[in-house]
């Protein structure tokens, strides 16, 4: 079996997803995904990748993971370690697709038959339409009345919130209420008022529900140490399962520094790329829980060794949902074959909204447990109109 084709596909209703079909002269087709700056993803990979795997054997995927990013960009979830995290999917998704096996077979079977999600807690066209963190971008703009709008429920009734996750029978929920005040002070301050209008939402989601919903806080990366330090003091009272990317990823050691001033344990890394980045991150042990993203970080051969290495420091994994259909079901698959994750990550405003609208099926997700979807592969592929939808993007680079 050699590579004959890699196309990439792009719809201008999600602008910030790419979508890699590899396809092979036996006819089977894999498929990846990646998100943010899908322009550039797609020019780095008809001009760089593609050129340097045609004509290859697919199945030779560690190999083939060499010549995927190029020269530079192999640090950080660059343009080209996108690129490569979305090929590198597809790879595995042909490779389950060609011998009839689920993804989490081929990464070594399953540990678990499904695992515990928690909730995002975005609205529907949350990141879908703009570049940006700007809240102008959140998408609070453009609600969809018959979806999930968590990210204005969080801002204003968490706790109406909190009851309905519970009722569906998720028990963890992460917000960001935050980020108002660091857009204000790009990162630097945050008042008094600021921090106390932020706190709100864990107020009143402790009042309803009490300790049955764990609480996660999203900073976005937004901030500098100082004014960082004193968000997680006042979030103590409120017992946050974790504090998520409290400064910005480019200096690890601000986030160690910050990690042995807070009791609340840290989670980070999905916008790491690569496995030296990650080892740098376990190494200052300052880390409650690593995050990764399969389509940033190199995508599923990058991350089994970021597992199997964060195991032997018995520091626990978690994948990242944020993006599309294609990242959820491939984490789902690493989730369920990795023994040191616990829990998977879903936008219930994406699950029960778009995402349908884009592939064939999704994980199957039931009382807050979510399973990888039946089938070889991925065991979901993008939905047959995809392709000739109006303003579709087809780009195709073949032997």
């Amino acid at each position: 079996m050699r590579i004959t084709a890699i196309e990439t596909i792009r719809l201008p209703g999600s602008p910030n997803l790419l979508w890699v079909e590899v396809h092979t002269d036996e006819g089977v087709v894999g498929l990846g995904e990646t998100f943010y700056g899908a322009g550039a993803v797609e020019a780095h990979i008809h001009e760089t990748a593609a050129p340097m795997i045609l004509g290859k054997d697919p199945l030779r995927i560690n190999d083939l993971a060499r010549y995927t990013v190029g020269y530079v960009g192999f640090v950080g979830s660059s343009a080209e370690m996108r690129g490569a995290s979305a090929i590198d999917i597809a790879l595995w998704d042909l490779w389950g697709k060609s011998t009839g096996q689920p993804l989490h077979q081929l990464l070594g079977g399953r540990v678990r038959d499904s695992i515990p999600v928690y909730n995002t807690c975005a609205g529907t066209r949350y990141v879908q339409d703009g570049a940006t963190q700007d809240t102008r971008f959140y998408g609070l703009d453009k609600k969809d009345p018959k979806g999930y709008e968590d990210l204005d429920a969080f801002l204003n009734r968490a706790d109406e919130l909190a009851l309905s996750l519970l009722e569906m029978g998720i028990t963890g929920m992460k917000i960001w209420p935050f980020d108002f005040a660091a857009e204000r002070w790009q990162g630097s301050h945050i008042t008094k008022e600021e921090l106390k209008k932020a706190l709100e939402p864990f107020a009143k989601i402790r009042k309803a529900v009490g300790d049955r919903m764990d609480i996660m806080v999203e900073l976005h990366a937004m901030w500098h140490l100082t004014p960082v330090r004193r968000i997680a003091e006042a979030l103590e009272e409120f017992n946050p399962f974790w504090i998520e990317d409290p400064v910005r990823m480019d200096h690890l050691s601000s986030l160690g520094a910050f990690a042995m001033g807070t009791n609340v344990p840290v989670a980070t890394g999905e916008t790491l790329g690569g496995i030296a980045q990650y080892r740098a991150l376990i190494e200052m042990q300052a880390v409650g829980y690593a995050i990764m993203d399969l389509t940033w970080c190199g995508g599923l051969t990058v991350a089994r060794k970021v597992a199997g290495m964060a195991e032997a420091w018995h520091l626990p994994v978690t994948f990242h949902d944020c993006t599309g259909p294609v990242a959820l079901a491939a984490s789902v698959h690493a989730a369920l074959a990795v023994s040191n994750s616990f829990v998977q990550e879903v936008v219930r405003a994406f699950y029960y909204g778009w995402y349908g609208d884009l592939v064939t099926q999704l994980p199957p997700l039931n009382n807050g447990i979510i399973e990888a979807p039946p089938g070889p592969g991925l065991g979901l592929s993008l939905q047959p109109d995809v392709k000739t939808r109006p303003g579709a993007r087809v780009r195709r680079t073949e032997l």
